[in-house]
């Protein structure tokens, strides 16, 4: 029965890869994350957190803010989702015009980011679980448990985005 329970296990291993991406390409400067189940089970997401060296954020908006004022971001919350064995989403997708030298401000956000981590806590369908350690590292490391997160940094910062670009329309229709 032991061998049986390790098949079924192994039968529906998830392993989350979280991916770091920059490109200067076509006068567009593009950077974000993507998450992608290289494994063979369903990954139950239950909470995802940012790390730079070992403070905790429970936003990316002071990161967000650093970037160009004409900066468009895309996001998606990861929290809570089921991620089918295959299955990849982007949860930061961040693009602008190149004005000026984009290589050198990615040459920059490529050494800021070993500073980085994205720590995604994820669980089977057996309940065994894992966290994921670093991004473009596939190797998560065994927990005890998930502790279920009910806001997710992404969606944070879409709200956060959001409310910043109704703002600044608010201000571009105010006459001064």
């Amino acid at each position: 029965s032991r061998v049986m329970r390790a098949q079924q296990h192994g039968m529906v291993y998830p392993v989350l890869q979280v991916d770091g991406f920059g490109n200067n390409r076509d006068g567009i400067i593009e950077i974000g994350l993507n998450v992608t189940n290289s494994g063979v089970g369903p990954a139950l997401i239950e909470s995802v957190s940012f790390h730079m060296e070992s403070d905790e954020f429970d936003s990316l908006s002071d990161f967000i803010s650093t970037l160009p004022e004409e900066r468009e971001v895309l996001w998606s919350g990861i929290s809570g989702r089921a991620m089918a064995p295959g299955g990849s989403v982007r949860p930061l997708y961040v693009f602008w015009p190149a004005n000026g030298d984009g290589s050198n401000f990615l040459g920059q956000v490529a050494q800021e980011s070993e500073k980085w981590k994205l720590e995604i806590c994820y669980c089977s369908v057996f309940n065994r679980c894992w966290k994921t350690l670093d991004i473009g590292r596939s190797r998560a490391e065994p927990v005890d448990r998930c502790e279920r997160s009910e806001t997710d940094i992404f969606e944070q910062l879409g709200i956060e985005d959001l409310t910043r670009q109704r703002t600044q329309a608010l201000s571009e229709e105010t006459p001064q």
